[in-house]
């Protein structure tokens, strides 16, 4: 598992061209004491949602009306270190702050105006990516109407806190009657598992091993493939009189955080001892003894997608569009076809494995997230790798299998085009280099994505599965989760079965 901190510059790495920021339409974005994301809401505005800040704000009061003398009743409050980049109406240079809030006062669509050193920029809703701090050494003249709430909305005001009080009582007499019922179903099932064993737990099918057994498979853990979450994973073979199967051993370290290791190993125990499919690592069996905490899988030859893939012999087209593929299927079997529904929350290259026949087959389900049927969301801690993060991540917002569907967006990019997200560049000249999602996006925009697989001919010959795919891997890594097609539907999608739209905002904005 991965932690990672941005900095304190994460309210400015989140602006985007065409969304809305860390923070939603009409907010600001600010790092807080402790380094989080704070939402915050300017004077005269307040949340749309108090529960999921990062949704934005709304105005407390009417729109101007754009007749003449409507903006007798309007004037602005003045806030220092504040900006809403990509929100530009118009700019006046030079002009000074008198002026500046003249023209801004008199235009019924400017909603800000941010003054310095004669520059005087109109800003126009809705107000995106929104920041504060220090850094940010602009000032702003943030409109908004004198006149009070009228007796009708004060009278409306009142007629919902009736409601809201009528509302608060009956969700709590249900929180109190579901408490009692879960209670009780807990009682009795905690008598029923009293009774089971490690090996029922751990689902159908899998071997119980011993630690001297796996030690000597592993010939004492001597050859590593690799790290993974909290613990190695090691060659080994398993020998009969018949045959020699060979096998992957991942050994959960004991380290310091032994509770997390061990909530670590039971969750994949359940989790992949309930999964079946053709795009998914099987696993083998496990060993429970004393502290020794161990799962055994089935071995690939070829190693993770990550080496494979951006070595010096790479796949070429037809194998990368299977491989694109069996990743789809199998987080659309994760998301939507098991008993219980699995978010893996870190799909990457290093987590996908390719076995003799060059199938793809999702590792690593020590990250994943359960929910049950009942549920719809989750939250937790950042979980993931960098440049596969979803925006979700940072907004404190709920996590759904949505965070999947944007990091296999953009590994499906990457697979497109053997490159790496974060090997920034690829020829565009700017000082802040795109990653492979804002090329293919502005690629595609342009109608020039050979530029990005210029050497690889059977690629340009394939064109229109080219475009599709590369419309697919766009949809994926939109910013708003409910923008993002589900993993069943991307398989369509990508199958060809069905019809691709062109993905929203793929126009640039005038600045």
């Amino acid at each position: 598992m991965v932690k990672q901190t941005l900095g304190s510059d994460i309210c400015t790495r989140l602006v985007t061209k065409t969304g809305s920021g860390a923070c939603g339409f009409n907010s600001y974005c600010r790092m807080s004491q402790d380094g989080r994301v704070d939402c915050q809401c300017p004077l005269h505005y307040s949340f749309i949602d108090g529960d999921r800040k990062y949704q934005g704000c709304k105005p407390d009061f009417a729109a101007q009306s754009c007749e003449p003398g409507g903006e007798a009743s309007f004037d602005f409050e003045v806030v220092p270190n504040i900006d809403w980049p990509k929100s530009d109406a118009e700019l006046f240079n030079p002009m000074n702050e008198t002026e500046c809030r003249t023209n801004c006062l008199k235009d019924c669509f400017c909603a800000v105006a941010i003054y310095i050193d004669n520059n005087c920029w109109k800003k126009k809703y809705p107000l995106s990516n929104g920041m504060s701090g220090t850094a940010v050494n602009r000032k702003a003249l943030v409109k908004y109407s004198t006149q009070s709430s009228s007796p009708q909305s004060e009278e409306r005001k009142r007629d919902w806190k009736l409601w809201a009080i009528a509302a608060s009582l009956f969700l709590i007499g249900s929180v109190i009657l579901n408490l009692a019922l879960l209670a009780a179903q807990l009682f009795l099932r905690s008598k029923r598992t009293s009774l089971g064993t490690s090996s029922d737990m751990a689902g159908p099918a899998l071997r119980s091993f011993t630690y001297k057994e796996l030690e000597d498979a592993t010939k004492g853990f001597s050859e590593e493939l690799g790290r993974g979450a909290f613990g190695t994973v090691y060659k080994g073979a398993l020998v009969s009189d018949t045959e020699v199967v060979l096998i992957a051993v991942k050994k959960l370290e004991s380290m310091c955080e032994l509770e997390a290791a061990e909530k670590d190993f039971m969750n994949e125990i359940h989790t992949i001892g309930l999964t079946h499919h053709k795009n998914l690592v099987r696993l083998l069996g496990f060993c429970k003894e004393g502290t020794h905490r161990l799962l055994v899988y089935e071995f690939m030859s070829n190693g993770s997608l990550n080496k494979f893939l951006f070595g010096s012999d790479s796949p070429d087209w037809n194998q990368r569009i299977e491989i694109a593929l069996g990743i789809a299927r199998g987080l659309a079997y994760l998301h939507e076809e098991c008993r219980t529904q699995i978010i893996h929350c870190d799909i990457k290259p290093q987590n996908i494995l390719v076995d003799d026949n060059l199938v793809a087959k999702i590792s690593d389900f020590g990250l994943a997230k359960l929910l049950r049927l009942e549920q719809t969301r989750t939250s937790t801690g950042i979980r993931g790798t960098i440049g596969y993060f979803a925006p979700e991540w940072f907004k404190n917002s709920a996590i759904t299998a949505k965070v999947d569907v944007y990091s296999f967006g953009v590994l499906l990019l990457e697979i497109i085009f053997c490159r790496k997200n974060l090997d920034w560049g690829y020829g565009l000249e700017s000082e802040v280099k795109p990653t492979l999602t804002d090329c293919a996006k502005e690629c595609y925009r342009t109608g020039r994505l050979d530029q990005l697989v210029e050497d690889d001919e059977e690629a340009k010959k394939d064109g229109m599965r080219l475009e599709r795919f590369v419309m697919v891997g766009i949809s994926c890594v939109q910013e708003e989760p409910w923008m993002r097609p589900s993993m069943k539907k991307v398989v369509q999608m990508l199958e060809g079965t069905t019809e691709v739209a062109v993905p929203p905002n793929m126009y640039s904005l005038q600045m």
